[in-house]
């Protein structure tokens, strides 16, 4: 019937205002029925939507009622009116009818709602009456706004508003573990790590004990804190989906600090009777080492003096620093050493005149307890039972003490060796040879053919082979002649270079003359 109707428009042009506004209501209704059926896809809407097609197909004769339950407060809409249609622009309507099931979806946010107002089809025998303007609410479903991308100035937050928290490194932790234990998602560590190639190495360097400082908010990382020492700091702080790197640096106050004392039974008991930490007494040991045998040369009387630094940050004292310039009287000689820091950032003590107070080997390579054998050309062997010469040095120290390569060398044997049992042999350039035996083990990783820096660690203290208890024996060739250990001359290190002499003399001068003054000014006191 609806057919019949669009082909007898042109014969029937009295009521062409009355069909024309008859399709503009199918057309709407057809379009809110689709909108219905796509916002809210239930059984119940699309059994609504069943029961408005057939009334399209009788609204020729039939006027358009609508069911009351779709009512509501939400929308209205309203059919604008508009200018007379051509035949033509009719058959277009007509489409646009049949097509109503692929109407889009109207998506509003709350602020932008509109309310437009749908006429209700008129009876028949007001068609020539003006459209009724009494509303009809169709609610139509409004999806949820997409969030908009948050701000840097929304997710930024200040480091004094963030809530801290020490995290302790402990044995066997990386960064990965670290971050699981605080229940923080793996990728904010590759966020992290993104930031900076050169930083992120230095973070994944953990020392056991270590303490980092973690702000983490709703399972988030907001900022991280990596100490590289007191002074120095990594803060890694969040922005949006990434991390800003901040380098901080606090100035370091170094201040000068002036310590003597004289040997009465050891010099351990001295040193801190002077004030001095058990790290400067070590310290101090290491300097003269080379010319002093801190374990058999010590006489009562003798003499040290030296200054060293103490670091201060914002008024408070941090640590101890370097010991700066110190002069050790044994046995009536007196050594003298300053540390020289050359401009590529090589520090070492020299003697006044720039030698290196480094030698080129170790007097002894082992911290031990005694000296339970010495060189000699006969000695009565406690396993053999007959006298025997004994080329070496017998060290007594417990099990397992570290021994320390006594210069700077290559491995030329490792293994087991008759008598001497574990045992390790060190070449050193070409005329010099070190011999360590009766070893407990020998240190991982090292092979025939390694090369050893002087003081590195190639074995531990042991009895093996013909020893009646944990010592270490040491031998000393030059030329593949033994000599003595403790008497030998070793050569010495290379001396500063040339081309930092005088820089060296400009910044040493200085450092000795105030020692000597500190030294003059407590001798007229204790007068």
């Amino acid at each position: 019937m609806l057919n019949q109707d669009f082909k007898s428009l042109p014969a029937r042009r009295e009521k062409k205002g009355i069909k024309r506004h008859h399709i503009h209501a199918l057309a709407l209704v057809a379009a809110v029925a689709g909108i219905i059926a796509i916002a809210s896809p239930t059984h119940e809407a699309e059994a609504k939507r069943m029961a408005v097609e057939p009334a399209i197909e009788e609204a020729s004769t039939t006027p358009v009622t609508l069911q009351p339950q779709i009512q509501s407060e939400t929308l209205n809409l309203t059919i604008p009116e508009k200018e007379p249609l051509e035949p033509e622009a009719d058959n277009k309507t007509e489409a646009k009818v049949a097509g109503h099931k692929e109407a889009e979806p109207v998506a509003l946010r709350p602020e932008q709602a509109v309310f437009v107002k749908v006429a209700t089809a008129p009876q028949p025998e007001q068609f020539d009456q003006t459209v009724s303007e009494s509303p009809l609410s169709i609610p139509l479903a409004i999806p949820e706004q997409e969030k908009s991308p948050v701000t840097e100035a929304e997710v930024a937050v200040t480091a004094s508003r963030l809530n801290w928290q020490a995290v302790k490194v402990r044995s066997g932790d990386s960064l990965s573990r670290i971050f699981e234990r605080n229940k923080i998602p793996p990728i904010q560590l590759k966020q992290l790590l993104d930031t900076d190639k050169k930083a992120a190495r230095t973070i994944k360097m953990l020392r056991p004990g270590q303490t980092l400082r973690l702000a983490v908010a709703d399972n988030t990382l907001q900022a991280l804190e990596y100490p590289i020492s007191a002074a120095h700091k990594l803060t890694f702080q969040r922005r949006g989906e990434h991390f800003v790197l901040e380098e901080v640096t606090h100035p370091i106050e170094r201040r000068l600090v002036y310590a003597s004392g004289s040997i009465k039974d050891s010099l351990f008991n001295a040193g801190l009777k002077a004030g001095l930490s058990d790290q400067h007494i070590m310290e101090l040991v290491g300097i003269f080492g080379w010319d002093i045998d801190f374990a058999l040369d010590i006489r009562k009387n003798d003499r040290f003096a030296l200054l060293y630094e103490e670091l201060y940050m914002n008024g408070e004292k941090l640590h101890n620093g370097n010991i700066v310039a110190a002069e050790f009287t044994n046995q009536g000689r007196s050594f003298k050493a300053v540390r020289y820091t050359d401009p590529k950032g090589n520090s070492n003590y020299y003697s006044p005149d720039g030698h290196s107070m480094r030698k080129a080997f170790l007097r002894s390579p082992v911290d031990f307890r005694r000296i339970s054998s010495r060189f000699s050309r006969e000695r009565f062997h406690p396993v053999l039972g007959k006298k025997r010469p004994h080329r070496g040095v017998d060290y007594a120290a417990g099990t397992g003490t570290p021994i320390k390569a006594s210069g700077d060398g290559k491995i030329i044997f490792r293994g087991t060796k008759g008598g001497y049992g574990r045992t390790v042999i060190l070449q050193h350039g070409g005329k010099y040879t070190t011999l360590y035996a009766h070893m407990s083990g020998f240190k991982r990783g090292q092979r025939v053919g390694t090369r050893v820096k002087q003081g590195q660690i190639i074995g531990f203290v042991g009895k093996s082979g013909l020893a009646t208890g944990p010592h270490l024996h040491y031998e000393f060739r030059v030329s593949g002649v033994h000599r003595n250990p403790l008497t030998v001359k070793f050569p010495n290190a290379a001396p500063i270079a040339k081309a930092y002499k005088q820089d060296f003399q400009q910044k040493s001068q200085p450092v000795l003359a105030r020692l000597a003054l500190q030294q003059q000014t407590q001798l007229a006191l204790n007068q």
